[in-house]
């Protein structure tokens, strides 16, 4: 990664193209087995693809599901319940489950990950979720932080997410920055205005580099790497994870002095 080229970094570790009217858009990462996609159901409906890669026939019949929707009120279908979600809602999906989604404006992100057990679906309202208020004005990282599931209230088998709104006028997230050896992490980064970019930093302590990032577009953090990034303007961030341990706590602070 060190010698890499931004380009390279780009084509391993971005995934900035997951958003297409009428469509769904997968990637699938050997760091823990995710996969990484959004849908755009227009006026029609999609369903969650079984993708060759999975080796299944149906995307969990070994998997749970986590999704958030980035655009506006839409619905999903498991196993034909119906589930109403705004803007910023999350859904849980158990293994097993066949998922459809729908709305004419709605734009779903969605992360998958391998599970041993399965969980009953949970719809995650936003606005019934208490915020963690992390960071401070003063160092400029002031943030709300939503969690979804994370191995409290709602359990699941490894995967957990949640979403983190950086208050106005402060850039950072997650910074101090921190590593966690048995999960890879995953960020969408949302509700950025067209003209804003993230610069998001990714690499060893030590030997960090940066991405330039838009809206809508994600970014694989694997267990060695940090993960890090800052605003040119508002923005909030979809956080995911899957491994060995779901733990929420279960991370190494990084210092800003061994960068």
């Amino acid at each position: 990664m060190e010698t890499a080229t931004n380009a390279d970094l780009r084509k391993d570790f971005l995934a900035p193209d997951l958003f297409h009217i009428g469509e769904v858009r997968g990637v699938y990462t050997h760091d823990d087995r995710l996969v990484v996609g959004g849908a755009v159901p227009g006026t029609g409906r999609l369903e969650l693809p079984a993708w060759d890669v999975l080796g299944t026939g149906t995307h969990l019949a070994r998997r749970e599901l986590g999704i958030v929707n980035v655009g506006e009120p839409g619905h999903v279908l498991v196993d034909d319940e119906k589930f109403e979600l705004g803007h910023l809602d999350g859904l849980f999906v158990g293994r097993g489950s066949e998922v459809v989604f729908a709305g004419a404006d709605a734009a779903f992100y969605f992360v998958s990950a391998p599970a041993h057990a399965t969980y009953p679906t949970v719809l995650l309202s936003h606005a019934a979720v208490e915020p963690v208020k992390l960071g401070s004005p003063a160092g400029a990282n002031e943030r709300s932080l939503y969690r979804y599931a994370w191995g409290q209230e709602l359990q699941t088998a490894v995967l957990q997410f949640g979403v983190t709104v950086i208050a106005d006028g402060s850039v950072w997230n997650t910074c101090p920055p921190h590593l966690h050896d048995r999960r890879t992490e995953v960020y969408l980064y949302v509700d950025l205005d067209e003209k804003d970019r993230v610069f998001h930093f990714m690499g060893r302590p030590g030997a960090a580099r940066h991405l330039v990032m838009g809206n809508r577009e994600a970014v694989i953090s694997p267990p060695w790497s940090i993960h890090s990034g800052v605003g040119t303007g508002s923005y909030a961030f979809i956080w995911a994870m899957g491994g060995e341990n779901n733990e929420y706590t279960d991370l190494t602070p990084v210092p800003l002095e061994d960068l």
